[in-house]
């Protein structure tokens, strides 16, 4: 049962700012260092983990993805991917370590399994994620209904 009255805020608000701080820097740097805009394709899997930057059909950056959670429109819900239990175990990577940190700090939302749809706490969340699991960016694919947080690591270089 989840203790939601008991939460230090300003100790959150500290937690979430650095976290801005990393994933503004760390995504502003990856995306100039690999040349991850213009006419760049992409192709992801869940069931492996991985996805695939690629330019006149060559792929040129190889990445190691962690679903965080995703977003439900229609019923305006969070769910977390280690509290999905739909999702293939690649994709989950440690993102029970996120899980585990929020109950080690007594933070909000990171040890809940879902929580109601607000764009600031989920984007609150997902910067905690990529923080707590030294994430080199940060992506989200989108649907008409769903959004799909995903966190990637393990950027490498392939030979093209």
């Amino acid at each position: 049962m989840d203790d939601r009255s008991k939460h230090d805020h300003s100790g959150w608000e500290e937690v979430v700012r650095a976290a801005r701080e990393r994933a503004r820097t760390r995504q502003a740097l990856v995306v100039e260092r690999f040349g991850l805009s213009g006419d760049v394709q992409y192709h992801w899997s869940m069931d492996d983990a991985q996805i695939a930057w690629s330019r006149d059909g060559k792929v040129f950056l190889t990445g190691r993805l962690t679903m965080i959670g995703s977003v439900s429109r229609s019923q305006q819900s969070w769910l977390w991917s280690w509290a999905n239990e739909s999702l293939p175990h690649a994709v989950l990577g440690d993102i029970e370590r996120v899980r585990r940190f929020g109950e080690a700090n007594d933070h909000p939302v990171l040890p809940w399994p879902g929580f109601d749809y607000h764009p600031e706490l989920v984007a609150e969340a997902r910067l905690v994620a990529a923080s707590v699991l030294d994430a080199e960016l940060l992506w989200a694919e989108f649907t008409d209904d769903m959004e799909l947080h995903f966190l990637v690591n393990d950027l490498t270089l392939t030979a093209g």
